[in-house]
């Protein structure tokens, strides 16, 4: 049986706060849709404890029974400074009574049907699909299961990856004739070619080559063995020592002289598969598992009796206002996406819960 327990996070705190009620407190704070959980487990024996007396009741709501192991199990679970605050008898009761509100108030909600409301429905299926791909594939796809001999593989196809020289970006001004050359040269280097716009005018004026002119002059990072650009011109580039630097005019050999404006150097890396082991460990894991899932979701639509309707989907109608607050109005998003929300396996995350203040440490039970 599933059973829907939405206040999680606000009833785990509301136990120690008695000033307000219980309604206050909740109603003052932005409920998340309420979301399934396991029938809850018994726990683990703690030394010198039998698993019978696990089962003993602590408390009874209508026909939901909270017992010692559950209530062990669930403090169990916090992290070391949330479980040193129960250890006294009066904790215990407190934290067994939020227990018992957050059973109150689910049974309350499954009362008005809201187990029923399709928002609740569509989040128990995206919690459940969530377990579901971690109970397949958080055990069988792990990074320990990345050979040595994968990841060598990976490094010497891809080599180009770590190991990579020295590259120089300029962009330039191709003219005909040299005494052109060395007048765009000396404009270049005085007010006009200071800044890459200027530099950019510049090459739109005198530049003849057009396919370079559509690029602002750009011929893109060069290594010293290119072949792509005359030889005189690679020379010339590696030559200019800082970012903004200008040539002088460069005879190319072939009818042309360029005019030169270092905008980039990246310095030669080399990163040996030691070095690599890591990044490449990483890599391959999330491939692996991304093809695991992807493996697992075909299997599972082969198995499902798919019906699509085009002409019906094409009556939808979306709404592109800027009213529904779904971005800033310049392609921003005013909420950001939930971790996975990208993954085109995997269905979207639920609403995160929104903790309740009071806890000195930031960190707040979950019941």
């Amino acid at each position: 049986m599933i059973r829907f327990t939405a206040p999680l996070l606000i009833l785990g705190v509301i136990g120690c706060e008695h000033s307000e009620s219980l309604l206050d407190k909740v109603a003052e704070r932005p409920m998340p849709a309420p979301q399934p959980t396991e029938p809850p487990s018994p726990g683990v024996p703690m030394p010198n404890q039998s698993a019978e007396e696990l089962k003993t009741p602590l408390a009874k709501i209508d026909d939901v029974v909270i017992t010692l192991g559950e209530l062990q199990e669930r403090i169990n679970r916090q992290s070391p400074y949330i479980r040193a605050r129960y250890t006294s008898l009066e904790q215990k009761k407190e934290f067994l009574d939020s227990l018992v509100r957050m059973e109150v108030l689910a049974k309350e909600a499954i009362r008005r049907g809201l187990d029923k409301d399709p928002e609740v429905i569509r989040t128990m299926k995206q919690v459940m699909i969530q377990k579901l791909m971690r109970d397949e594939f958080d055990a069988r796809v792990t990074a320990d299961s990345i050979t040595d001999a994968e990841m060598k593989k990976f490094y010497d196809a891809n080599l180009a990856e770590y190991v990579k020289p020295e590259e120089v970006r300029v962009s330039a001004i191709i003219v005909k004739n040299k005494a052109q050359a060395e007048r765009v040269a000396l404009e270049a280097k005085g007010e006009a070619g200071k800044t890459n716009k200027g530099f950019r005018d510049l090459v739109t004026k005198y530049s003849a080559d057009e396919e370079s002119k559509l690029r602002g002059g750009d011929l893109r990072y060069l290594e010293a063995t290119n072949k792509d650009v005359p030889p005189a011109v690679v020379k010339g580039a590696f030559t200019l020592i800082n970012t903004g630097d200008v040539s002088a005019a460069i005879d190319a050999g072939n009818g042309t002289f360029y005019v030169l404006k270092q905008t980039g150097r990246r310095r030669a890396m080399t990163k040996s598969f030691d070095d690599a082991r890591a990044q490449i460990r990483n890599k391959l894991f999330r491939d692996k598992r991304l093809q695991a899932q992807k493996d697992f979701l075909d299997a599972s639509r082969a198995k499902a009796k798919i019906e699509i309707n085009e002409a019906n989907l094409a009556k939808v109608r979306i709404d592109t206002s800027n009213t529904t607050g779904g971005d800033d109005g310049h392609g921003h998003d005013l909420v950001p996406p939930m971790p996975g929300a990208n993954d085109p396996l995997l269905p979207p995350a639920p609403p995160p819960i929104t903790p309740a203040s009071g806890s000195g440490s930031g960190e707040q039970p979950i019941p």
